[in-house]
């Protein structure tokens, strides 16, 4: 497949990258954008569109890293193949001379195995592209590039394509500073969509630490785009970038408060929720939540249904016997104060989570960087009191 050009009205294929275990959720995300041919893939989502979605699945989407446009894939032979196949694209028609690129790598190959090298190799062909037909060279911007050149090496496959997004997208631009063990923003909202949470129920995080994950579920609830925020994005430096397009999906108001707030973020740590609350101003949905500094020990949950969703330490910073005692206590807490919610333990820590003494209704495979982690969804129904004899430690 190759892209000659994207004007406005004509569809093109799109991949959205995004963390293992969130497939679904981007999915369902983009059908409802509408965009068409949705297709699952291992860490991204196929799909087809005109510029406006892209503009949109940019602005709007939760749980996307990137947003890319292939524009050529083929099988390679060496590095001599590899420097004529990314020179035979007329560069010309995505930059110009005076323009800057960076070029990003992934690989999974015995052909090459040195990212940098097959970046390396990518960029030469390009610059010396454009040297023979005006004289003169691009030059390599790695932080802020007109043009980010995404290259992914699959065995002996390349495929190489444009880089709507530039930064990645779950830098939402809220966050000041991070806390000791920051959530990705991405993977906040992933969890949020897989509990089922609907947004007007109670949503509780016990252990919220800088916040990212009740400001993520107040975003939904009041409806701030992570594009409302206000952060550019790389389609912004390109050729045909339409401006008056993109405007069209901007806020226009910040979000009202509700009358009751539903959102709930507390820690024991005053600090983490003075961090907090400050990301939940930039990020203008302060109003939808009620922040609280305790021990979840004391915090005591409206009625439900509703949902308790934490990320409690894995056990990097504490000791092992401290962290099977926490996740015991929490255990308990739930039992005892969270009847008729789903309460939702992620963690890195297989062994911690058995400490909760309850059986998880549901198990979710996921990520947190590259550290394995379960996604664990308890059902809190009246009676589950007794679980911690007969459901004690049932993995």
């Amino acid at each position: 497949m190759v892209v000659e050009k994207f004007e406005k009205g004509n569809i093109v294929a799109m991949v959205a990258k995004t963390m293992f275990g969130l497939e679904p959720v981007l999915s369902e995300e983009l059908t409802a954008l509408g965009a068409g041919n949705v297709r699952i893939l291992n860490r991204a989502v196929s799909f087809t569109g005109d510029k406006k979605l892209l503009y949109q699945a940019n602005y709007s989407l939760r749980t996307a890293l990137k947003v890319l446009i292939p524009i050529r894939e083929r099988e390679l032979k060496d590095a001599d193949d590899l420097y004529n196949f990314v020179r035979s694209v007329n560069w010309s028609k995505y930059m110009g001379v005076e323009d800057t690129l960076a070029v990003e790598v992934a690989l999974k190959s015995d052909l090459f195995t040195h990212s940098q090298f097959v970046a390396q190799r990518i960029k030469d062909a390009i610059v010396d592209q454009f040297r023979e037909m005006t004289g003169k060279r691009p030059s390599v911007d790695l932080d802020n590039p007109t043009l980010r050149i995404n290259a992914y090496l699959n065995k002996n496959f390349l495929s190489i394509s444009l880089d709507s997004s530039g930064n990645p997208l779950y830098q939402r631009g809220y966050r000041m500073r991070q806390g000791p063990a920051p959530l990705n923003e991405v993977l906040a909202a992933g969890l949020i969509k897989l509990t089922g949470w609907n947004a007007g129920d109670p949503f509780m995080d016990v252990m919220c630490g800088s916040g990212t994950l009740a400001i993520e579920a107040a975003m939904i609830a009041a409806g701030v785009a992570p594009g409302d925020l206000g952060r550019s994005y790389g389609f912004q430096r390109w050729k045909d970038y339409d401006r008056k397009l993109f405007l069209e999906m901007s806020r226009k108001d910040i979000p009202k408060a509700p009358a009751i707030r539903t959102i709930y973020a507390s820690d024991i740590d005053p600090e983490a929720v003075r961090l907090a609350m400050a990301h939940a101003k930039n990020a203008h949905v302060f109003d939808f939540i009620s922040f609280n500094t305790c021990h979840f020990n004391d915090v005591t949950p409206p009625a439900g249904p509703g949902v308790m969703l934490v990320n409690p330490p894995y056990g990097e910073r504490i000791i092992p016997e401290d962290i099977n005692l926490l996740y015991s206590q929490l255990g308990d807490k739930m039992k005892k104060s969270f009847e008729g919610y789903t309460a939702w333990i992620f963690s890195g820590n297989p062994e911690a989570l058995k400490q909760v003494a309850l059986r998880p209704s549901r198990r979710i495979h996921l990520y947190n960087g590259q550290l394995e982690c379960r996604l664990h969804g308890f059902s809190l129904y009246a009676g589950s009191k007794k679980g911690s004899g007969s459901e004690a430690g049932k993995q």
